[in-house]
């Protein structure tokens, strides 16, 4: 039998060992449910890996998978887990309706144990629904016309990320937050249980060496315990050089959480951790509280043979090691709540993350709702990620094309980033990256000028800066201005390289060069402008690779080298 794709543990942030992947061949059909055909789950219908690859309009597709209940999870609660169904689903298991859900970018869960048959066959059907004509829904680079153009890239329908079965005991762990003290050298972990419980055990270490060791008895359903780490104990002096975890040094602590009952052990969660602060001082913006530059790079997440869904887990080590290699210490992933395997492995090599959601194209009292049950989702799904460093629920105006006068789009961006500071005190919140800000914790501009002289014209000082109209957009919507926040350029190049002939229709790019050595040297003219430019502390050049006819990446869709990556580093590294 072929091994099953996607078959890693889809959730590492919150791992248990009782689970079942439900990855690999069901029944599926599009518009009835007539399951005539075959499709590879977690590979969209438009994808060459879903063993379909039909790329046209999909309205309603449907799913359905026959599975047994193994031994080991008899006797116990069982919760069925979707990494992400674009748009909106129904579930049914053995006939009974469960739930629903709305949201294309975020993961949901049911309890399903009423309905299961703990000897026999059981069945999932479900049902998504994707309406592309509907420019109110939340959908990122996904096109609205049938062939891929200009930024916009081919559509994802259905289940896009894993499926999977999770046994648990009654008293469980439903959740916890872990939020690093870093001035404190503490940990808090916030915890909900699915019902009172006789102790909570928490577990902490470092290596082989035990950082911390925590007995409670919970005096309710939910809580907090605040963790002091023993740096005595884990023979560290220097908290900054041995213990905080950044980029060039991603170093973790393992948890491990137990529930007990009155009988004993009811529940195990293997967590982690990593010790770090994001702060805003005296305008600039701060790691573990030093100044730090952040050269990120534009990442859509998109592969040719599987588009939104990485083919392999190992793709996602690569795409992370390429950009580590070519100097980059952080990305934006650009309208796209990614993969929590790829938050994993950001974590564990080191890499910023700048989490997006990606975005709607019309404005309505029905978008915002989306949006800021959406947005929620994703904020509360990716919390634990030490990588994720900073929110960016919107980019560019896109949904909110009157915002620089409209008060109701204003207040619209204002909520987002106000909701996300309630759900996350520990990161810095965008409002509306690129122009038109209102009161973000940052200014970001995305400039695609396509010379030093005009870049660094923009960048020279501060009255340069705030009399910039980037794509004929004021910096700031109208009634807001500048409050000395950090100046990042958080677009800019998109340099067109093409090696071989295009394979698509419409190649794009910002603007463009015919050759390697021609290529390189625009590269390094456009980051030098910037790292010149004292005011500037951050920068993010897009893009990562090609996508589909956007042949502006360092990488081809392939994932092929333009220029040695060593070239690429050197570039990063001018301004060190």
């Amino acid at each position: 039998m072929a091994a099953l794709p996607r078959s890693e543990y889809p959730r590492p942030d919150f791992r248990r060992e009782n689970w079942l992947c439900l990855n690999g061949e069901w029944d599926f059909s599009i518009g009835e449910n007539t399951f005539d055909r075959k499709i590879t789950v977690p590979y969209a219908c438009e994808t060459a890996l879903s063993g379909i690859e039909d790329k046209g309009f999909h309205k309603t597709v449907w799913y359905r998978k026959a599975f047994a209940l193994p031994e080991r999870m008899k006797g116990k609660k069982i919760f069925l887990h979707f990494g992400a169904v674009d748009y909106i689903c129904d579930l049914w298991v053995n006939g009974q309706y469960i739930r629903s859900h709305t949201g294309g970018q975020t993961g949901f869960a049911a309890d399903i144990t009423g309905t299961l048959k703990e000897n026999g066959e059981n069945v999932i059907e479900l049902k998504a629904f994707d309406d592309y004509a509907d420019m109110e829904m939340p959908r990122g680079k996904q096109f609205w016309e049938l062939e891929s153009r200009s930024i916009f890239y081919s559509r994802t329908t259905g289940i896009w990320q894993s499926v999977w079965l999770e046994a648990v005991e009654a008293l469980h762990l439903s959740s916890c937050h872990i939020t690093p003290q870093f001035d404190d050298r503490a940990v808090e972990f916030a915890y909900c249980l699915s019902e009172e419980a006789a102790a909570l055990e928490i577990d902490v270490t470092f290596g082989e060496l035990t950082a911390a060791q925590v007995r409670i008895v919970p005096t309710s359903r939910k809580g907090a315990v605040t963790v002091h780490l023993d740096q005595t104990g884990l023979q560290a002096w220097n908290f900054q050089e041995d213990l905080a975890w950044t980029p060039e040094t991603p170093r973790l602590f393992d948890a491990v959480i137990r529930v007990y009952g009155a009988d004993g052990l009811t529940d195990e969660v293997y967590t982690y951790f990593g010790m770090r602060k994001v702060s805003i001082e005296n305008g600039k913006f701060m790691l573990n509280n030093r100044p730090y530059y952040q050269k990120m790079v534009l990442d859509q997440g998109y592969w040719e043979e599987s588009l939104l869904t990485a083919p392999t887990d190992e793709a996602f080590v690569r795409d992370i090691e390429l950009t580590k290699a070519m100097g980059f210490n952080g990305v934006r992933k650009h309208q796209k709540v990614e993969d929590p395997r790829y938050l994993y492995h950001a974590d564990r090599l080191g890499l910023l993350v700048w989490s997006e959601i990606g975005s709607a194209y019309l404005y309505s009292r029905e978008y915002a709702l989306r949006m800021y049950a959406e947005w929620a989702e994703a904020v509360e799904q990716n919390y634990n990620h030490p990588c994720v460093v900073a929110w960016t629920p919107l980019n560019e105006s896109w949904g909110v094309q009157e915002i620089r006068v409209d008060a109701e789009q204003q207040a619209h961006c204002n909520a987002l980033l106000y909701m996300t500071k309630s759900l996350d005190r520990s990161r810095v919140v965008m409002d509306n990256d690129g122009w038109e800000h209102t009161c973000g914790d940052l200014l970001t501009i995305h400039d695609y000028a396509d010379t030093e002289k005009v870049l660094m014209e923009h960048f020279a000082d501060l009255d340069s800066i705030l009399a910039l109209n980037p794509a004929g957009r004021a910096l700031f919507a109208s009634g807001w201005e500048y409050r000395g926040q950090p100046i990042l350029v958080t677009e800019f190049g998109g340099v067109k390289y093409v090696p071989q002939a295009s394979e698509w229709k419409s190649s794009w790019g910002y603007c463009e060069e015919g050759s390697p050595e021609g290529y390189a040297a625009k590269v390094a003219e456009l980051f030098g402008a910037l790292q010149k430019c004292p005011l500037v502390q951050g920068y993010c050049y897009t893009q990562l690779t090609d996508v589909e006819n956007e042949e502006n990446g360092l990488l081809t869709y392939h994932r092929e080298l333009k220029v040695p990556l060593e070239v690429i580093r050197k570039i990063n590294e001018g301004n060190d």
